[in-house]
């Protein structure tokens, strides 16, 4: 008899992923590295080192609660069969009364399951973009350094198909067009360090898959609590939409996210491409060849000019970009537009001039 479907789901989504990883790591190793060492016999043979674990490390970021705890236990499982190191990480913000607490029975729970290294990393959450933002670039700078610690291939985070629906409602509540719309990427970072293999899972199958094995979890009351964005939307938008809509509305806005990913991949692609052909000889941006460009992808390379000059990415609004659209559609003689990150933008004979001021 095979295992539960909750738990065969969850360990097929983390299987896949772990192929990925096995292969994208084997890519990179050398065909003739082995042939090139030379061959140790007799006493250097015995004197020499044990070979270092050439297997890649895959770490699950857990926070106890159920999504992380059953991503946890499918990653233990599966790295046993398949040629991997499992470790994890749980991060302590100290939001709450007994977090380090909280995060020492985690770290002995993934410890248990045979999880090596396993590690609670303690935090200080900021101010900056409010309560949930900074508690998010606190928790990935924390998981950042983990992985770079231990030489970590990958990251596994545990958000579901509930989690990318909330993502893309909260998108589209900002204004901020298809990219924001497209929700998360199943791998992410600088490197693809970050993989999520349960955006096609929903969460109550990662609940369920805990409650057979018989694995504690923790629920975080943050998840209940009205004065966060993502939780008003958790407990009282989506089920709103359901009730006026009907069952599904999950799983559409997950399918939403994936042709939204779909679209915005193939504009910026199309945007990359089109900003070198609307540059002058000095590198500046031609305002006449801007406004040729549909403005999709206008904007796109608007968006990128700005960034480079120093904008953050994550305090660049649309409506920023809007107002820059203008200089390009609906000039007038207006001034400077101030961008985040004391970048402006301002027309200049003929010229769009992006730049710190």
């Amino acid at each position: 008899m095979g295992p539960h479907p909750a738990v065969a789901a969850i360990r097929l989504a983390v299987r896949r992923v772990l192929h990925d990883v096995i292969t994208e790591c084997s890519e990179f190793e050398s065909p003739d590295t082995e042939r090139s060492r030379p061959t140790a016999t007799g006493a250097d043979r015995a004197a020499a080192p044990p070979p270092a674990d050439r297997r890649p490390l895959v770490l699950v970021a857990c926070s106890g609660g159920a999504d992380s705890m059953a991503l946890a236990s499918a990653l233990a499982f599966e790295a046993r069969k398949l040629s991997v190191r499992a470790g994890a990480v749980t991060v302590d913000h100290g939001l709450q009364p007994g977090s380090d607490l909280r995060a020492a029975e985690v770290v002995s729970r993934l410890a248990a399951m045979r999880l090596d290294p396993v590690e609670s990393v303690a935090v200080t959450v900021g101010r900056d973009g409010g309560p949930e933002a900074a508690a998010r670039d606190a928790r990935y700078a924390a998981l950042d350094a983990a992985a770079e610690r231990h030489g970590a291939a990958a990251v596994l985070l545990g958000h579901t198909r509930d989690d990318q629906a909330e993502t893309v409602l909260l998108g589209l509540a900002r204004g901020s067009g298809t990219r924001s719309l497209s929700g998360m990427a199943p791998v992410s970072g600088a490197t693809g360090r970050y993989r999520r293999p349960f955006l096609q899972v929903d969460r109550q199958t990662a609940r369920k898959a805990c409650l057979v094995q018989a694995i504690p979890v923790w629920d975080d009351p943050h998840n209940a609590d009205p004065a966060y964005t993502r939780s008003r939307l958790r407990h009282e938008g989506l089920p709103a939409l359901e009730k006026a809509l009907g069952k599904g509305v999950v799983e559409a806005l997950a399918r939403t996210a994936q042709l939204s990913r779909d679209d915005a991949d193939a504009l910026d692609a199309w945007a990359a491409d089109a900003e070198s052909a609307v540059r002058d000889d000095t590198g500046q941006l031609e305002c006449a060849k801007l406004y040729a460009l549909p403005p999709a992808v206008r904007r796109r390379v608007l968006r990128r000019a700005a960034v480079v000059a120093g904008a953050p990415a994550g305090s660049l609004f649309a409506r920023h970009i809007e107002e820059v659209d203008r200089l390009i559609t609906g000039w007038r003689g207006q001034g400077a537009i101030n961008l985040p990150g004391r970048v402006e933008a301002q027309r200049q004979g003929g010229r769009l001039v992006i730049r710190q001021g």
